[in-house]
């Protein structure tokens, strides 16, 4: 029985890698939750394995808690497919989407072939691990997430841009959305212009030009 080795990476995040052994005759799935016991993350959201060319261009899916749709169209399911029914190449290569509600995107390869298990290893088996995964945020659980920016601030500076607060957690979700201060900040420039152009009345009288009780 051979074992694959997939080197598994972030699409955003490529410094966060994880390479995993597991069995040729395992399911997708199992692949699937390997992957996010060494993430951390929920293995129970809706995602597709999708069989992909060299240059991550998507084919067949492959799929885990798919939509009704997707079952209508008679989709395959992760629990359903082994990973040795789609290798046909040494380097095999498959495009895998994380949680459609709010997707993280991962390139998984195929690097290696290893002829025989060691009865030492329970596999799937977590062989490398670089890099911290990227958080999830909840925006629902408001409290996890205000605990998460405090735990790591510097990680989390992109918030304090949005006027972050635990109770209000829409513009995070927004993520590239205009800021309370941002929204402000054409009436605010504005102002600035007006004073900048015409001075301040006080400041103008102090300096001696031309308040009412100069005399001439």
């Amino acid at each position: 029985m051979a074992i694959y080795r997939f080197k598994v990476s972030f699409e955003d995040f490529d410094e966060v890698v994880r390479e995993i052994d597991i069995k040729s005759t395992q399911k997708f799935d199992d692949l699937h939750r390997a992957i996010h016991r060494s993430t951390g993350y929920d293995p129970e959201k809706s995602s597709s394995f999708y069989v992909s060319t060299d240059h991550w261009i998507k084919g067949d899916e492959i799929a885990y808690l798919p939509n009704q749709r997707k079952v209508d169209r008679g989709v395959r399911l992760m629990e359903n497919v082994k990973l040795s029914s789609l290798i046909d190449d040494p380097h095999q290569k498959f495009y895998y989407i994380y949680n459609f509600d709010r997707p993280y995107d991962f390139h998984v390869e195929l690097i290696k072939i290893i002829l025989e298990t060691d009865p030492n290893i329970e596999y799937p088996y977590v062989f490398k691990s670089v890099g911290v995964a990227p958080k999830i945020f909840d925006k629902n659980n408001p409290e996890a997430m205000a605990a998460a920016v405090a735990s790591a601030p510097n990680e989390f500076d992109f918030l304090n841009e949005l006027d972050f607060v635990p109770e209000d957690t829409e513009e995070l979700e927004a993520m590239g959305g205009t800021g309370i201060n941002e929204q402000e900040k054409p009436e605010d420039e504005e102002e600035e212009k007006e004073e900048d152009e015409f001075g301040d009345d006080d400041d103008y009288e102090d300096e001696g030009y031309g308040g009412k009780d100069d005399d001439y």
